[in-house]
């Protein structure tokens, strides 16, 4: 069975680096990813379970690896060779168990969760993020039973969703999803999750101004998150900048209130928030900016469009940038990262807490996020499926993914 299969290669990495100059995805022919015969990972004990994958997304962070452009942060919390895809849907060969103890029969649709925390690691007692519900945040990513991974897809010893091998999910990892769901529904549940994740972090209260930086997929989902899970209990008024006609369409469809292009972007939140201007910048602004890029040009313009004593969330997966933080200090801006899930408040306000796959599942079904899911390629056309998705928004594409239904191909 293939794989595609990422090795340790710094020559490769730069070639990598070198083509993506030319445009994200570009350098898949050139770079550390390979396509090869692979068998099925060996689970790591008994409350592990072999899973089929049916999808798996192209994420921004998996083309910020293949790109050589992702952090050095990482090095040492990613075991090679490994097999990506950390979005996936697929099936349970054999059955299991899900995350909360309820057995699943061969053949069940589920989503993995795919933080490798000190549950799935046998880590006992677990460290105070875990203990807490907040896997996201494990300290023990590099240790335990399994090689180091900060999630499946980034795992030696887990596979990946770019496997028609398949991959092995522990049961702490394992969600059903409804038989009402669509396949392209379940891949879209883990970047949910991570937008209801920002969403929620944000601390959006009643009248806030909002914008969203950013209108890809990430971006979207994170605005769909804000419209049915904050706004319902805080009224607010989200602002987003979008380079593309189809995004910017998609943001109106999904909740934004106003959307405009990147560049009239300042413009447009000095109306909303009754900013004055002074050298070009705000002297007021949005309460709360959700920066979905991560770029260095982002970071400069979520400083910039954020009121004194505003809030920046750090969606996107950034790298090493060069950015002035003069304001941040100056206006005593508070910047805040948003990485992954685990368990989050009640949207309504009470104490209750809720795992955010719970959420997002949620808000996939209600929404038909599935529909974001703009083509699907086989294993076998992955060079044209990684430069698909690294230019996805200005070919009006939202999400990109490999399907392993269709081991031949060509799909969508």
């Amino acid at each position: 069975m293939k794989a595609l299969v990422v090795e340790r290669s710094l020559p490769r990495f730069a070639a990598s680096r070198v083509a993506s100059a030319f445009g994200s995805g570009r350098g898949a022919g050139v770079g550390p990813l390979r396509l090869l015969d692979a068998t099925p990972p060996e689970a790591p004990g008994a409350d592990w379970y072999h899973l089929r994958p049916l999808l798996s997304g192209i994420c921004g962070s998996d083309l910020a690896t293949l790109d050589g452009r992702s952090s050095r942060y990482f090095e040492d919390i990613v075991s090679f060779p490994f097999v990506p895809g950390h979005e996936v849907v697929g099936i349970l060969d054999e059955g299991g168990v899900d995350h909360a103890g309820r057995r699943l029969d061969p053949g069940a649709r589920v989503v993995i969760e795919p933080v490798l925390g000190c549950t799935p690691r046998h880590i006992v007692p677990p460290c105070d993020a875990c203990g807490t519900g907040h896997s996201g945040l494990c300290e023990n990513v590099a240790f335990g039973t399994i090689a180091p991974g900060l999630q499946t897809g980034f795992c030696a010893d887990t596979g990946g969703g770019w496997s028609a091998a398949g991959l092995v999910a522990h049961a702490s990892q394992i969600h059903p999803i409804p038989d009402s769901f669509t396949d392209e529904d379940g891949v879209m549940v883990e970047p949910t999750a991570c937008a209801v994740h920002a969403a929620l972090t944000g601390g959006v209260v009643a009248g806030d101004t909002v914008t969203v930086i950013g209108a890809g997929a990430l971006g979207l989902l994170t605005i769909c998150a804000l419209n049915r899970l904050v706004k319902p209990g805080a009224p607010s008024t989200v602002v987003v900048g979008a380079r593309h006609p189809q995004q910017r369409l998609t943001a109106e469809l999904l909740g934004a209130d106003l959307v405009v292009p990147p560049d009239q972007l300042a413009r447009a939140v000095r109306r909303q928030s009754g900013s004055l201007v002074v050298g070009g910048r705000l002297t007021g602004g949005s309460d709360v900016v959700f920066d979905c890029v991560g770029s260095a040009e982002s970071l400069e313009q979520a400083l910039s469009l954020v009121r004194p004593r505003g809030r920046v969330v750090l969606v996107g997966m950034p790298s090493r940038v060069s950015v002035d933080l003069t304001p941040l200090w100056h206006r005593e801006i508070t910047l805040v990262g948003a990485y992954a899930y685990g368990s989050e408040r009640s949207p309504g306000g009470d104490t209750t807490s809720h795992r955010t796959f719970s959420l997002a599942i949620d808000l996939v079904g209600s929404d038909r996020l599935g529909q974001l899911v703009s083509a699907a390629y086989p294993l076998t056309r992955y060079e044209e499926a990684l430069t698909h998705a690294g230019s996805a928004g200005r070919r009006g594409a939202v999400r990109v993914a490999f399907d392993l239904r269709h081991p031949k191909g060509p799909t969508r």
